[in-house]
């Protein structure tokens, strides 16, 4: 049975509006300053994109499945790829989220409209993965179960995260005064973790996290990401294009949340 999606935080986190979304991805995505390569998988038109995004709302020790056919969203419906999502199933490792959860959830669906924009004109399928609070086994198994996917090109893979949540509002205040102003801080932080990513060390990054506590809230994402590249038979490198920070923290009292982009291409 058909059940779609709808496209819950559009016309609050981001304008409902066809028009309007199409004009600010063409603004945004022309001015990343990234140029198209063969090399960074999903860009040779893949047929699927899956998609990796955490959990804020909904406790689950696993990784989920949509119980929805399609996502909605203003600039087109994105239907699920059922035949990916029957194997997915028949592992007996994946838990099922109603539309309720789906819909809750903002991580995956911050993505969709790129993926829409960029692949429009393309028959493209995604597979959601809602990725729950994993434990550092359950990290490599799933890491290990997907990867098989990563070796196919006409996959691409989104993963979604931001990263440092500073601030007492996020119950995060880690300040390192010898790098100076506190959002000089953050940003060692961050990109301490960065460069372990580039790394491709799921040890690693899972030493980091529980050394620093960083509020990177898809770090679960990430590390069955890691866990994928390690199994996978492909070569892949993950290269990291663009950081900010939404604010300056220089006091106590200010907060920020940090973005990271990065791109995971076939080495040659």
């Amino acid at each position: 049975m058909e059940s779609v999606r709808r496209a819950a935080h559009a016309g609050s986190w981001y304008t409902s509006n066809a028009n309007e979304l199409g004009e600010e991805l063409e603004r945004w995505l022309g001015a990343c300053g990234q140029s198209k390569s063969s090399d960074v998988r999903g860009i040779v038109a893949p047929s699927r994109v899956f998609l990796l995004g955490p959990s804020h709302h909904y406790y689950t020790p696993k990784c989920a499945l949509s119980s929805a056919t399609s996502y909605k969203t203003p600039l087109g419906d994105l239907p699920i790829d059922l035949e990916v999502y029957e194997e997915l199933k028949a592992t007996g490792k994946f838990a099922m989220m109603d539309i309720q959860v789906d819909e809750a959830e903002h991580s995956m669906e911050m993505h969709l409209p790129y993926i829409a924009k960029v692949f429009q004109g393309w028959p493209v399928k995604i597979v959601p993965i809602l990725v729950g609070s994993l434990s550092t086994e359950s990290e490599a198994m799933y890491g290990c179960l997907l990867s098989k996917y990563v070796n196919d090109p006409a996959n691409f893979f989104s993963i979604s995260s931001d990263f440092c949540h500073w601030g007492s509002r996020f119950n995060y205040v880690n300040y390192d005064k010898k790098e100076g102003a506190i959002y000089k801080s953050i940003e060692a932080l961050d990109k301490k973790g960065m460069d372990i990513i580039e790394s491709g060390d799921p040890t690693a990054f899972k030493d980091y996290l529980l050394q620093h506590r960083n509020t990177i809230c898809g770090r679960h994402p990430i590390s069955v990401f890691l866990h994928m590249l390690q199994n996978c038979s492909t070569k892949i490198k993950v290269a990291f294009v663009q950081y900010e920070q939404s604010s300056q923290c220089k006091t106590m009292g200010d907060s920020s949340v940090s973005y990271a982009s990065g791109v995971a291409k076939v080495e040659k």
